[in-house]
């Protein structure tokens, strides 16, 4: 059967955070016809707990589309038998597909995925790309199977990281490429003109989930890899150090010096400069977030937190 427009295709979107709504445009857009936007339940948003719905949620609701919010959706999916979909198209939903909700779509189930497979299969794969200094992420289009991030590829997009500044910037370029390819392949792919290039399973890799516990910065890292690793989680949810029992979140960090004359941790007096000691160096902490407070220039809580020297990071 071959779509000669867009409007001929019934697509069930799965998708949930801001990064989710840049596909879900780019077929409305282009004219698709969503019969039904599947996202993650409402939650509790702020001191106020407002139960609050999820950006791709307010973005279906203002198109006036069909939204389904299963709690467990590999249990939960009857709904989905009496839409009558041909294709679905998922970013970011945040659970896992069961078969038997993809084996509804004659044509399939494609999923937007935020690295260059097999490279960073797995949860998040911009902040490690990130933290790991790689030099090129991207975008690539895949079928969705049971296996997680394993099947085929069908299209790419290079995103180089030299002019990424951190992750919330990836982020943004991330979901952007993503729209510009779900405009460019949608429709091809829904004609079987895409041809599905199988990973190599050899040059398979994972991105770990970022845990709460992987927010404080290690010191036994180079200064290469410490702005590396601020970069992969600013500004969210942001690595943090230690002063005293406050925590001091460290959003940007660049290279200073090579200098080693100070303890891993120390903060070397330098009146313009917050500045810290690490192995093979010393970085500085260029934006600063101290506990309970906005984010502010390095320099700026260098002036006003009176720190007596010698004083630490830990």
């Amino acid at each position: 059967m071959k779509f000669e427009k867009p409007s001929d295709v019934k697509v069930l979107y799965l998708g949930t955070p801001k990064i989710a709504i840049y596909p879900l445009l780019a077929l409305l857009e282009e004219g698709f016809d969503v019969v039904g936007v599947v996202t993650q339940a409402d939650k509790p948003n702020g001191r106020s707990g407002v139960l609050t719905p999820s950006p791709v949620k307010k973005i279906a609701l203002k198109a006036g589309l069909p939204v389904f919010q299963p709690t467990k959706i590999r249990k939960d999916y009857e709904w989905a038998k009496d839409l009558g979909f041909d294709l679905i198209v998922c970013m970011a939903y945040g659970q896992i597909i069961p078969d038997e909700l993809l084996k509804l779509a004659p044509l399939g189930a494609i999923n937007f995925h935020g690295s260059l497979l097999p490279k960073y299969r797995g949860a998040a794969p911009m902040q490690r790309a990130l933290m790991n200094g790689e030099t090129e992420t991207g975008v690539s289009l895949m079928e969705m199977v049971s296996k997680m991030d394993a099947g085929d590829v069908y299209d790419t997009s290079v995103i180089p990281l030299d002019a990424v500044a951190n992750y919330s910037d990836l982020y943004e370029k991330m979901g952007l490429a993503a729209g510009e390819m779900a405009k460019k392949d949608v429709l091809k792919y829904a004609n079987g003109e895409l041809k599905g290039i199988p990973q190599d399973e050899s040059k398979v890799t994972f991105a770990e989930k970022i845990l709460v516990e992987d927010e404080h910065l290690p010191l036994t890292l180079t200064c290469k890899e410490t702005i590396n690793y601020i970069k992969g989680l600013s500004y969210e949810p942001g690595a943090y150090l230690y002063l005293g029992d406050k925590k001091l979140k460290v959003l940007k960090a660049s290279l200073f010096s090579e200098e080693k004359s100070h303890e891993v941790g120390e903060i070397v007096q330098n009146k313009k400069h917050l500045l810290l000691q690490l192995k093979d160096g010393v970085i500085s902490l260029d934006e600063v977030q101290p506990e309970g407070k906005k984010l502010m220039a390095g320099n700026a809580f260098l002036n006003g937190a009176r720190l007596v020297f010698p004083c630490y990071l830990k």
